[in-house]
C-alpha cells in the first residue's frame, strides 16, 4: 500500500553483537542478498484481501446483496479487511530498513516521494470517475477534494474522496514518530527501546478518551508497526530471545483491537472471530520467516512487477470499482463483471506505477534533494 522495497545499507555493528548482513551485502553462507521478493508478494496478498474484502463481502454497488451474488466467496472475503493489519506489520519492517544509515532529511524525501504521486492522481481520478458515472456516490465539493490532496484530511474533518484513505493517516502517524527516531540515531538498542516505550504508552493511551496524544500513538494498530520494527531487528541483528518476546507480545496484544473491530463489522452477520486471531498468526508466521531468512532465495522476476502495483490497486480499486458495479450490475454477470474490472485495476495500476509514480517521482526527488 504504502511502503517500498529498497535495499538496506550495510550493517552496523552494535556493542557485543554480530551484525546481520543485509540486503545489499552477503549472508554467511556466502550467498548474495538482493531485494526481498518475498515482501513483494506478500504485499500483494494484502492488497488482494483487501480488494476482496471490498468486492465479495462490503460489496457497495451491487444490485443485490454481495452475500446472494457471491455464496462461495463471502465468508472468505469477509475476514480481507485484516490485510490493512497485514500491511502495516510490513511497513514496520521496510520503514525502518529503508530509513536505517539515512538521515532524517533523506527519510522525508522518500516517503513524500513515495507516497504522493500516486496518491495525486487517485485523488484526482476517483474524483472524475464518481463525477462522469452515474453509480449513485456523492460527489463532493471542489474544496474538498483539494484537501484531499494534502492527505489530512481525516484530522481536519473533510470527507475522503475514497475511504480507504484512512489508512494513509495512519501511516503518516507511524513516520512522524519514526522520524524522530531516526533524527536521534537507529541502532538496535535504540530501535527496541522504541518498540518498548511505544508499546507501553499503547497499553496507557487505550483506555483514554480521543485527544492528541492517542492520536498521535495509534493506539489501534500500533503493535503491528512495533512488531515489523522488531522482525527488522531479527533480520538485520539475528532473532533472539527479546525480539521473539516482543514479537509475540505484540501479536497477543493486538488480538483484542482486532476483535473488537471485526464485532463491530455487523453487516458480516454472524461470524466466528476465531479465523481473526488464526489470519493475524499467519501474517506474524510469514513475517518470521522474512526475518529469519527463510524466504531469502525466492527470487522470481514478476514479484517487483506485482509489488509496484500493490499501492495504486489499493488507492483506485474501492469508489472506481463500486461505481462500475453500481453502473452495470445489472446488465453484466456478476462474476464476469468482478473480473473484469479487477484486471482493469491491476491494467490501471501498473500504468500509473509507469506513467504517473516513476516520472514524477524522479522529478521530485531531484528538486526536493535540493532543498
Amino acid at each position: 500500500m504504502l511502503i517500498q522495497i529498497a535495499p538496506a545499507p550495510p550493517a552496523s555493528r552494535e556493542p557485543g553483537r554480530a551484525p546481520r548482513l543485509t540486503t545489499d551485502s552477503t549472508d554467511p553462507t556466502g550467498r548474495a542478498r538482493g531485494r526481498l521478493h518475498a515482501l513483494d508478494g506478500l504485499r500483494l496478498t494484502a492488497a488482494l484481501m483487501v480488494v476482496g474484502y471490498h468486492y465479495l463481502a462490503f460489496g457497495e454497488g451491487w444490485p443485490s446483496p454481495v452475500e446472494d451474488l457471491f455464496p462461495q466467496t463471502f465468508s472468505v472475503a469477509s475476514y480481507g479487511y485484516l490485510g490493512v493489519e497485514f500491511f502495516f506489520l510490513i511497513s514496520g519492517f521496510v520503514i525502518c530498513m529503508s530509513g536505517w544509515g539515512r538521515p532524517v532529511k533523506d527519510f522525508f524525501v522518500s516517503r513524500v516521494v513515495r507516497l504522493y504521486p500516486a496518491y495525486w492522481f487517485a485523488v484526482v481520478a476517483t474524483s472524475v470517475t464518481v463525477a462522469v458515472i452515474p453509480g449513485g456516490r456523492r460527489h463532493l465539493p471542489g474544496n474538498d477534494i483539494l484537501t484531499n490532496l494534502t492527505m489530512l484530511q481525516e484530522p481536519l474533518g473533510v470527507d475522503p474522496v475514497d475511504g480507504v484513505y484512512w489508512t494513509l493517516f495512519a501511516e503518516l502517524r507511524f513516520y512522524l514518530l519514526f522520524s524522530l527516531l531516526a533524527w536521534w540515531g537507529l541502532t538496535y538498542r535504540r530501535v527496541l527501546l522504541f518498540c518498548c516505550v511505544w508499546g507501553a504508552a499503547t497499553v496507557l493511551v487505550s483506555p483514554a478518551a480521543p485527544g492528541p496524544v492517542r492520536l498521535l500513538l495509534i493506539p489501534e494498530y500500533s503493535w503491528f508497526f512495533i512488531a515489523g520494527m522488531a522482525f527488522y531487528l531479527m533480520y538485520r541483528f539475528r532473532p533472539n530471545l527479546m525480539l521473539w518476546g516482543v514479537v509475540g507480545f505484540c501479536y497477543c496484544a493486538s488480538l483484542a483491537p482486532s476483535i473488537d473491530k471485526f464485532k463491530g463489522l455487523t453487516f458480516l452477520g454472524d461470524r466466528p472471530a476465531w479465523p481473526v486471531l488464526v489470519v493475524l498468526a499467519a501474517f506474524f508466521g510469514a513475517m518470521a520467516l522474512v526475518a529469519t531468512g527463510r524466504l531469502s532465495g525466492i527470487r522470481w522476476t514478476w514479484l517487483p512487477v506485482a509489488g509496484a502495483l500493490t499501492y495504486p490497486l489499493y488507492l483506485l480499486h474501492e469508489v472506481i470499482g463500486w461505481e462500475f458495479f453500481a453502473r452495470f450490475g445489472a446488465r453484466v454477470p456478476p462474476w464476469v463483471l468482478l473480473v473484469t474490472v479487477l484486471l482493469g485495476m491491476l491494467v490501471l495500476s501498473y500504468l500509473v506505477h509507469r506513467l504517473v509514480e516513476r516520472p514524477l517521482s524522479r522529478y521530485l526527488k531531484r528538486n526536493l534533494a535540493r532543498l
